[in-house]
């Protein structure tokens, strides 16, 4: 917009009378901004033609004796022209046609001087920086036009030489049609144009030769000049004829030969035949060897093309190329490096395949290939999930003395192997750790170390993991609250499990679900505080919170227990009435109806154990079996204490001494009281 401006204030500044010379008589006789018109030039003169503004028809002096002109030349301002006057008139959209034919003579006048060589005269307006800026700017793209025009004329005429339909005529003849046979055709065309181009290079080279024979020979050195010392050649200051550099190549030739990818051999004859019997092996039960020497003495690979082989060995069975792969570590040609054991130490460590780990790293070993941090990070996570602590910690402190920062993963990994190795000790000191380091634990690891202590009956350690979880900013979950309860629950401690549950849902918000409600009345149950049970449960029903089936399985073994018999008997309809009758309720019927000598109900409530026997564990056979001894049902306390026995439970000492003493006492008659 500026060099536009700057060309208002050009011809702005124009004379009424321009020289006869410099403007034809048609644009003279226009006038600028409503002024009067010049008066008419002299009869004598000769007026200038200008070969930009012919391309318009109102630009266009009707003058028959026109100079010879360059068509390629014309083209292009012509072009030009069309081109400029959309900025004039958008620049200027005020000022009249007159004002902008006179704005873009002086440019066309210019542009046309520049390239032609010819003097401007001194009286010629100079256009600035600016303005010559944006003239450039539209000759690009006008030149850019006039080249894609002149492609597309050489291909048009190319189209329809004899080779391209020579092709054409075969394309169709094979059934290519539509789109692609066009496609096809411009390619043709323009390849022929290519070649033509080539060829016409050539020929411009040999006549340039041929022009340059004609001049005098340059005579040629027969011999190089004697000089002393020797030769010196630096290069960014460095003196690159020191012996170093050539050592240097040879080094850098080595590298390359690593990292630049050669290309496989091809498989024929011979060679594919064995690789086809190769590929047909069982990996169970086949040998691939014999099928491997063959393909190996037929073709006489290298690496490149052992692991080519790899490669699509693994793309049909996997673990072919697992044992094809270890048999292949012990050949010279393959050229076994670390990351050739890594990988397949990876591949069995993520099937937890220990056994076949282990071997490919004894094989490692064997060859004085020492174990690296890799390799380390994935023993670590194999020996974790295979529960081998010993093996697992050796990794790991290998890793921390090579200075490798262990990250969030490897950590875990770790943790989780002291947890379920039974070490949560050992786990916590290791949070410690990964807090030290800055690796913030998730809130799955202290999940699991809060459960490992809550089993273990250790609330003080459970405790202090909670400090350190609200310490890092991690909001327990109801998950954790219900854990800790029902650890509460199994201590006995119903004070520490109330304040549990209340912080749970006043100070967290989270909802009280069936497990914790079952682990506060647990803690009541194990101080035998009935009451105290009882009117917790009513003030959570006044609340709206209903008892799930845990819970009145709590309450039903709790009455069970104590004989309370029609109290049972209504929770266990609840627990019908919720959709759900667990296995629990039968062993505690069968225990409540065997103690109090109700004989058919104890039946009915065995004969539904008995045909659920495989569900039941090893407390719940002798829960029933000392609730039939204590009932005197001598012959079903016989018959369930073979039947844990069969199930592979060892009964207890103390049910075994009760069953004993039961069969001298009552005989293997008694069948009750």
């Amino acid at each position: 917009m500026r060099a536009l401006l700057s060309l208002s204030r050009l011809a702005r500044r124009l004379p009424a009378s321009l020289s006869p010379v410099r403007a034809p008589t048609t644009l003279l006789l226009r006038h600028i901004h409503a002024d009067a018109p010049p008066p008419p030039p002299s009869h004598d003169s000769t007026p200038f033609v200008s070969r930009i503004l012919e391309s318009e028809p109102c630009l266009t002096p009707n003058d028959e004796s026109e100079p010879a002109s360059d068509p390629t030349l014309d083209e292009f301002l012509a072009r030009f022209v069309a081109a400029f006057r959309p900025r004039l008139a958008a620049a200027f959209p005020n000022h009249d046609r007159d004002v902008l034919d006179e704005m873009l003579r002086l440019v066309a006048d210019a542009v046309l001087c520049r390239l032609t060589g010819t003097d401007r005269g001194g009286d010629a307006i100079e256009l600035n920086d600016d303005l010559w800026a944006a003239v450039w700017e539209v000759s690009a793209s006008v030149r850019e036009a006039m080249r894609r025009d002149q492609v597309r004329a050489d291909l048009r005429q190319y189209l329809h030489c004899d080779e391209v339909k020579e092709m054409t005529r075969f394309a169709v003849d094979v059934g290519i049609r539509g789109s692609m046979l066009r496609e096809l055709r411009f390619k043709w065309a323009g390849e022929k144009l290519d070649e033509v181009e080539f060829y016409r290079g050539l020929d411009d080279k040999h006549a340039d030769a041929e022009a340059g024979a004609d001049r005098a020979p340059v005579p040629r050195l027969t011999a190089l000049p004697k000089r002393k010392g020797e030769v010196k050649f630096t290069m960014y200051g460095l003196d690159m004829s020191d012996p170093k550099w050539a050592e240097v190549a040879e080094r850098v030739a080595e590298a390359e030969a690593h990292f630049v990818p050669e290309e496989a051999k091809a498989v024929e004859g011979r060679a594919k035949k064995a690789e086809e019997r190769l590929l047909s092996v069982d990996p169970r039960s086949g040998d691939p060897v014999p099928a491997i020497e063959e393909w190996k003495e037929d073709l006489r690979p290298n690496r490149v093309d052992w692991i080519s082989l790899l490669e699509r060995i693994k793309a049909r069975n996997v673990e072919l190329y697992l044992k094809v792969a270890e048999i292949l570590l012990d050949q010279e040609s393959f050229e076994a490096n670390i990351r050739d054991y890594s990988k397949l130490i990876d591949l069995h460590a993520k099937a937890n395949n220990v056994e076949s780990a282990e071997r490919v790293l004894g094989k490692m070993k064997e060859k004085g290939i020492a174990p690296d941090v890799i390799i380390s990070i994935v023993l670590v996570h194999m020996y974790s999930r295979a529960g081998k602590l010993e093996q697992a910690k050796e990794a790991f402190d290998f890793i921390r003395r090579e200075d490798f920062k262990p990250d969030r993963k490897l950590f875990s990994s770790m943790i989780k192997c002291y947890i379920n190795h039974g070490e949560p000790e050992q786990a916590e000191n290791l949070i410690k750790v990964m807090r030290d380091t800055r690796v913030k634990p998730t809130r799955e690891i202290y999940i699991g170390l809060l459960r490992s202590y809550v089993q273990r009956g250790l609330m003080a350690y459970a405790e202090r993991v909670l400090k350190t979880m609200s310490f890092d900013r991690v909001e327990p979950t109801q998950e954790l609250y219900t854990i800790c309860i029902e650890a509460y629950g199994r201590v006995g401690d119903p004070k520490e499990a109330c304040a549990m549950f209340d912080q749970m849902r006043r100070k967290f918000g989270h909802e009280a679900d069936d497990s914790s409600i079952a682990g506060v009345v647990a803690a009541y149950m194990k101080n035998n505080q009935l009451d105290h049970a009882l009117q917790w449960l009513l003030s959570l029903e006044k609340e709206g919170l209903q008892l799930g089936v845990k819970t009145n399985l709590m309450l039903l073994d709790w009455l069970s227990m104590l004989q309370l018999v029609p109290e049972a008997e209504q929770f266990v309809q609840k627990i019908k009435n919720l959709g759900e009758e667990p296995i629990e309720v039968h062993v505690f019927l069968a225990d409540m109806y065997a103690k109090s000598s109700q004989e058919d109900k104890a039946r009915r409530s065995l004969k539904i154990l008995e045909e659920k026997k495989k569900l039941l564990k090893s407390d719940q056979f002798e829960r029933v079996i000392r609730g039939l001894v204590d009932g005197g049902f001598s012959e079903e306390a016989n018959k369930f204490y073979k039947m844990m026995k069969s199930c592979g439970f060892e009964p207890s000492k103390t049910i075994e001494v009760a069953v004993k003493a039961l069969r001298i006492r009552g005989g293997s008659h008694r069948t009750g009281r």
